[in-house]
């Protein structure tokens, strides 16, 4: 869907990437607007570039595997130039507000489906028509330079994400109206220069946190970072320094992980994510460690907590005018500065409670896309979702099958079915995931993309590639699940795709192998395949007994 000729979306910068497009010499802080998402000049991804890769066009092999913003910003471009979405997008529209994905009426593609995302266009309301019942049209009122537009489309993709609206729940830090020191959400950080020679307090411990942190630490006189609930640290650079969900992100892995009972399971991701370091000493390990937490990706955290430059404590008990005090420490601490890591809202101001209610920042949708009880399903959110990977790829796979939905070529279970899922799903989260901040949008990446892929027919079979095809169905059962994989068959088949997963660690190593001793031999020598192909038989066999 993302390369079909007919999407015309408008950009709120001067050029594509959206969030990635940073102001070189223009201070970052005049950039941070109400309503979008902001990054920090500092920002690498966490994901790397073969997994975060659309599933069609792969990261040039030149490119590092993980990304700094600039990168990711020069790869959206390339991706827009490869299928000629330029000419489709209008930018610099004036305004200001969520990406909403619009399909309207009079498109003048040929199944009648044409998306226009609007950035800078404030999109004030998303109602239904009147005649909704048999149409499934919305109304949708935009606003440009304080003047509103009506407009009806036939189908909505809600494309805005849940990293816009910032939480901030002062009122669960006792005395902060006291505080005579300054404190502002991780949303408004773009420079460590704020911190020089200040004693600096982070709240919470996500994966920004956990970046603030750091780089706070290199000017700060001292850094704490307070969290009540602890969490497994990872490194990008994972077992035999490979990336982290290259390793960690496989068929195999999966099946491991969903086959095995549950304190089985828990158990064997603790084992793993100690063996670098044994959280416990450090003062960072969940409070409950058997939910599935999502990791915080951090390649310095660990020394620099050896090392002095950070501190961590429990969650705090209360501000005084210059200090904090946690609970089970009596002392009280000078600070300066704090910063909230505390997260974001899920806000959809545009769209009536009716249509999609949000409680507990968790709206109940079908597969983390449809609203279950609407008549006809024409509206979709893309994006909520937290996944154990990298968001693009999901969030491409949920473009496809909704553009099916849209299209007729696939159908939903009835609404008492979808609503029994959620709710099961709901369930279930809680007993791996817990209910505290987003957890309930988490969910295993690879399980997920492959539902979404059977639904409309793009789901790799390996058992089929095993007869076909055996070095390619090793390498997607035992491999890193790459988005390629769900290039292989279905509609928007890629004839590249199989070349692209065959080579993908060639594309891995490229940019880090610059200096190859002589007499090194492959990394995957034909015994290793042997016994590779053995295992992929063994493993099939379990899996239809």
């Amino acid at each position: 869907m993302l390369n079909s000729p007919c999407c015309t979306p408008q950009e709120q910068e001067k050029g594509s990437g959206g969030t990635g497009l940073m102001h070189p010499g223009v201070p970052c802080q005049e950039h941070i607007e109400a309503s979008r998402p902001s990054l920090y000049p500092s920002v690498i991804s966490n994901t790397s570039k073969e997994m975060s890769a659309f599933s069609d066009f792969p990261y040039p092999e030149d490119f590092p595997v993980f990304l700094p913003n600039a990168r990711l910003l020069d790869y959206l471009r390339r991706y827009a130039e490869r299928f000629g979405l330029q000419k489709h997008i209008k930018f610099g529209v004036s305004g200001g507000c969520p990406s909403t994905a619009l399909l309207p009426t009079h498109a003048e593609c040929w199944w009648g489906l044409c998306f226009a995302s609007i950035f800078q266009t404030t999109v004030v309301s998303i109602r239904k028509c009147p005649d909704f019942a048999t149409t499934g049209q919305w109304d949708v009122v935009t606003k440009v330079d304080g003047k509103k537009t009506s407009h009806v489309f036939d189908a909505v993709m809600v494309c805005s994400g849940n990293f816009s609206e910032p939480s901030l729940p002062l009122h669960c830090f006792p005395g902060i109206e006291k505080f005579q020191g300054q404190y502002f959400h991780s949303r408004q950080y773009k420079h460590p220069d704020t911190f020089q020679g200040k004693r600096v307090l982070v709240v919470g411990m996500g994966n920004s946190g956990a970046d603030i942190a750091v780089e706070a630490s290199r000017v700060a006189a001292k850094v704490t970072i307070c969290t009540s609930q602890g969490a497994w640290v990872l490194s990008r650079v994972f077992d035999h320094g490979y990336p982290w969900d290259m390793v960690f992100n496989t068929r195999l892995m999966s099946l491991i992980r969903n086959s095995l009972p549950g304190p089985l399971s828990w158990g064997l991701i603790n084992y793993k994510v100690n063996q670098r370091f044994k959280h416990e000493n450090y003062g960072l390990q969940p409070e409950k460690s058997h939910l599935v937490r999502e990791p915080v990706i951090n390649d310095d955290l660990p020394s620099y907590i050896l090392t002095g430059r950070i501190t961590i404590k429990p969650s705090v008990k209360e501000f005084k005018d210059n200090s904090v005090v946690f609970y089970n420490c009596p002392e009280e601490e000078p600070i300066d500065i704090v910063i909230f890591c505390t997260g974001y809202n899920v806000s959809f101001p545009f769209l009536e409670e009716a249509v999609v209610k949000v409680e507990n920042k968790h709206a109940s949708l079908y597969k983390y896309v449809f609203p279950t009880h609407l008549q006809r399903p024409t509206l979709a959110i893309l994006g909520l979702i937290k996944p154990f990977g990298a968001i693009m790829p999901v969030t491409e796979m949920q473009a496809r099958w909704v553009t099916c939905v849209f299209k007729g070529l696939c159908q939903l279970p009835p609404q008492s079915v979808m609503e029994k899922e959620v709710n099961e799903k709901n369930k279930n989260r809680v007993q791996w995931f817990g209910l505290s901040f987003d957890e309930v949008l988490k969910t295993d990446c690879l399980v997920y993309m492959d539902k979404l892929a059977s639904f409309i027919g793009a789901k790799p079979s390996v058992l089929g590639l095993l007869c076909r095809d055996p070095r390619l169905a090793l390498t997607v059962f035992f491999g890193p699940c790459t988005p390629y994989q769900y290039r292989l068959r279905g509609p928007g088949r890629w004839e590249g795709a199989r070349q692209a997963i065959l080579t993908q660690w060639d594309r891995t190593l490229k940019p880090t192998r610059t200096r190859v001793p002589a007499g090194i031999s492959s990394p995957f020598p034909p015994l290793l395949m042997v016994v590779g192909f053995l295992l992929l038989m063994a493993a099939l066999l379990f899996c239809f007994q």
